[in-house]
């Protein structure tokens, strides 16, 4: 299966991006980054570096199905109008740039990187911008994926979706595989990796 098709068959949510411009460029930004990554299968990419009960496209999901969520409650509740392509796209694109970073941590067979692209040295977040950029993502999009601290630009209501949507889901699963918070994560293993 060609990449492009291994995207759109693992994020239905992509089918909820009303813009087809724009769901076209999500896929693109996935599809270019498991190329270069040298990923064979998207479902190999792992959630984290020493997480791999989950994966990558799991989270992913969980994250839109989080944001899309709060971001209905936003609008039903508090009469705000949240721009849900802008949500959905920059959910699915929050994480792309593991593509990059995570190859060094599952086994040689899964992956053939591009060594132009790929690297440990810039976080995920980062290169998945990036990507995003490269592709032509509008900027609303392209401002909502870096979402760690320190890279963090001016921040919109659907930025702050996708990094709350993002931390939640993260925490729901170190606690699940680890018996752990994310900031208890981040604390222990952040610094083995620098």
């Amino acid at each position: 299966m060609d990449r492009a098709a291994q995207v759109r068959e693992a994020f239905p949510e992509l089918a909820d991006i009303r813009d087809d411009d724009l769901r076209e460029k999500v896929v693109e930004a996935w599809a270019r980054g498991l190329e270069r990554g040298g990923w064979r299968d998207i479902a190999d990419i792992p959630y984290a570096w020493n997480i791999h009960d989950v994966t990558n496209v799991e989270h992913t999901r969980g994250v839109v199905k989080i944001a899309v969520a709060s971001a209905e409650i936003q609008r039903d509740f508090h009469g705000a109008d949240p721009d849900f392509d802008v949500i959905r796209a920059a959910c699915l694109l929050h994480d792309v740039g593991k593509c990059y970073e995570y190859v060094t941590h599952v086994d040689d067979h899964l992956t053939d990187p591009d060594p132009t692209y790929v690297t440990e040295d810039i976080p995920h977040s980062m290169s998945g911008y990036a990507l995003a950029h490269e592709v032509g993502v509008p900027l609303a999009v392209q401002r909502a994926i870096p979402h760690f601290i320190g890279e963090i630009p001016r921040r919109t209501m659907e930025a702050e979706l996708v990094k709350s949507a993002n931390s939640a889901s993260s925490n729901a699963i170190t606690q699940a595989a680890m018996g752990i918070s994310l900031k208890e994560w981040v604390k222990r293993y952040s610094q083995t990796q620098e």
